[in-house]
């Protein structure tokens, strides 16, 4: 272990749509957190692993913070809650291009009670979208919002600051060995991924209604029997009514044939191995707000 050395945990929060998912990927420098225009896009805590000479940023992606209003919502936000008591340094996001509101100073305020012991980083997102003077209003705005041990505006689509930001972060973590072997990205397992990316593919180009109504369970994943070069993945893609149901399959099938063509040409490129993807979407009537139904889906 060359000296100096640090490794520690790292996760970004913001509220949904601030760009963390975007942000974790462009740190890691590959996909490992799925991005999608539609907020609630994540909901298990995907750790991205930033390999640098001098340290390794295990970076934890949390579900957006929002004022629950049924019990997933409860249980994503307690995900938030425990990810935040056992990281090292917290990015607080703030896209430059939304003005800041309820929703920011709800989080603040979750923050401030963490923020003791745990630095919090402002970091303004989305610098590409707005001109200079709106990064810096923004930035003058985010600073009454609570107190952060630093400040960076960064662009994730261009890579502005977002090596500077890596740096920041790094500073804050402790001394330390690699905990991770070099060249893993993630320690989320395979089947997790590939059933978040066929959720995000489900979410492509759909009404804004289903976000939160597909869950998505990979039934089966394994190599096709006699063959080394082919994985048979079988998923199963949960709605909460009929008329969902609709939504997702299209016209004949159609939405869901490209479905399966998009989330194929990602899972393939994921496990680096030639796919056969079936898919299949079934009503589990309002299965947000169900205990059980919570827990076989894997909340």
């Amino acid at each position: 272990m060359p000296d100096g050395h640090r490794s520690g945990f790292a996760c970004f929060v913001g509220r949904p749509n601030a760009g963390k998912s975007t942000l974790t990927n462009a740190l890691v420098g590959t996909k490992v957190a799925i991005t999608s225009s539609k907020p609630q896009t994540t909901r298990h805590a995907i750790r991205g692993i930033v390999h640098r000479p001098d340290a390794q940023l295990i970076i934890v992606d949390t579900p957006g913070l929002h004022r629950p209003r049924t019990l997933l919502g409860q249980r994503l936000n307690d995900v938030v809650m425990s990810t935040w008591s056992e990281v090292d340094v917290i990015g607080f996001c703030l896209p430059a291009d939304q003005k800041i509101g309820p929703g920011d100073r709800f989080i603040a305020q979750q923050l401030s009670k963490v923020s003791k012991r745990t630095p919090v980083i402002g970091v303004v997102t989305k610098t590409d979208l707005v001109g200079q003077a709106q990064v810096a209003e923004q930035l003058v705005a985010a600073q009454e919002l609570m107190d952060f041990a630093e400040f960076i505006p960064v662009s994730a689509v261009n890579g502005y600051q977002v090596e500077q930001l890596s740096d920041l972060l790094v500073t804050q973590l402790p001394d330390g060995p690699p905990l991770y072997p070099e060249g893993e990205l993630t320690d989320e397992p395979e089947v997790t991924l590939v059933a978040e990316l066929v959720r995000e593919a489900a979410l492509e180009g759909v009404r804004d209604e289903l976000p939160h109504s597909i869950a998505v369970v990979v039934e089966e994943m394994a190599f096709r029997e006699g063959r080394d070069d082919l994985i048979d993945v079988h998923a199963e893609l949960y709605v909460e009514r009929p008329s969902q149901k609709g939504i997702i399959l299209g016209h004949k099938g159609e939405r869901l044939k490209k479905v399966g063509t998009a989330a194929r040409a990602q899972i393939e490129a994921l496990l680096g191995a030639k796919v056969y993807l079936d898919l299949h979407v079934k009503v589990a009537k309002d299965w947000q707000r169900d205990p059980k139904q919570l827990r076989r889906l894997g909340f």
